[in-house]
C-alpha cells in the first residue's frame, strides 16, 4: 500500500541567514554555498532545474549540470537542437533551481540566456570524456526514435568514425550562459519560518531584501 502522501513531511533546520550579513554582490554568496554543497554531496551539488517557455507561452522543466560561472553567469551545455535548445530560441528567459537536501537550502535564479562562445564550447567540449563526446553526435535530443537498437546502431557507426582520432564538437553543441536577473537564498528553518533573501537586479547593482517564508 502506498503511503499516504499528505504525511509525508519533515522539518528543516539550518543556520541563520541575516540579511544585514550577507555580501553585497551574491555570486559570493552563492559560491560560498556551492562549495559546501560540493563538500556534502560531491556528485550531484551541480545539478540544477532549468525551466523553460515555448512559444505558446507552455513552460517546460527538466535537470541540467551547471558547469561554471563565468562573466557573473552561470553555464551549462546542451544540443541546440533539442527541446530546451528551441525554446531558448524563441523565449530567452529562464529560472533555474538548485535544491540541497542535506543542507536544507536552495537558491532561485531568473535572467535571460546568451550563447556562450565558440572558444568556450570548444574548450568545454574537449575536457569531456570521450564517451560524451561521442554522444553529442549519437543523440537527436528530444527527437522520436524507434528503439534502442537505433541508438546502438548510431554508437556502433560514430565508434568506427571517429576510431583514433580527435572528436571534433559537434555545430549543434555548445554552452548556454543565464545572467541573473534575481537570485533567492532560501534556508529551511524549523515550523516553516524558513529564511529567504532574494537579491534583484537593478542597473549595475544588487538589491537585497527579506521574504517571507
Amino acid at each position: 500500500m502506498i503511503r499516504d502522501i499528505a504525511d509525508i513531511r519533515r522539518d528543516y533546520e539550518g543556520g541563520i541567514l541575516d540579511e544585514s550579513r550577507v555580501p553585497a554582490n551574491p555570486f559570493e554568496l552563492f559560491e560560498e554555498w556551492f562549495s559546501l554543497a560540493v563538500d556534502t554531496d560531491p556528485d550531484d551539488a551541480n545539478a540544477m532545474t532549468l525551466s523553460t517557455v515555448d512559444s505558446q507561452g507552455l513552460p517546460h522543466a527538466r535537470i541540467v549540470l551547471l558547469k561554471g560561472i563565468a562573466e557573473q553567469g552561470f553555464e551549462f551545455y546542451t544540443n541546440y537542437h533539442s527541446g530546451k535548445g528551441g525554446e531558448l530560441a524563441n523565449v530567452p528567459h529562464v529560472a533555474l533551481v538548485f535544491w540541497w537536501p542535506k543542507l536544507s537550502r536552495q537558491i532561485r535564479i531568473e535572467g535571460d540566456v546568451e550563447m556562450v562562445s565558440e572558444e568556450a564550447s570548444d574548450a568545454y567540449f574537449a575536457s569531456r570524456p570521450r564517451g560524451s563526446q561521442l554522444g553529442a553526435w549519437i543523440s537527436n535530443q528530444s527527437v522520436i526514435i524507434p528503439d534502442r537498437a537505433w541508438l546502438e546502431e548510431r554508437k556502433h557507426r560514430f565508434e568506427q568514425v571517429y576510431e583514433g582520432q580527435e572528436i571534433p564538437r559537434p555545430v549543434h553543441w555548445g554552452g548556454y550562459r543565464v545572467l541573473p536577473e534575481m537570485i533567492e537564498f532560501w534556508q529551511g528553518q524549523p515550523s516553516r519560518l524558513h529564511d529567504r533573501i532574494r537579491y534583484q537586479k537593478r542597473d549595475e547593482s544588487w538589491e537585497t531584501s527579506r521574504l517571507a517564508p
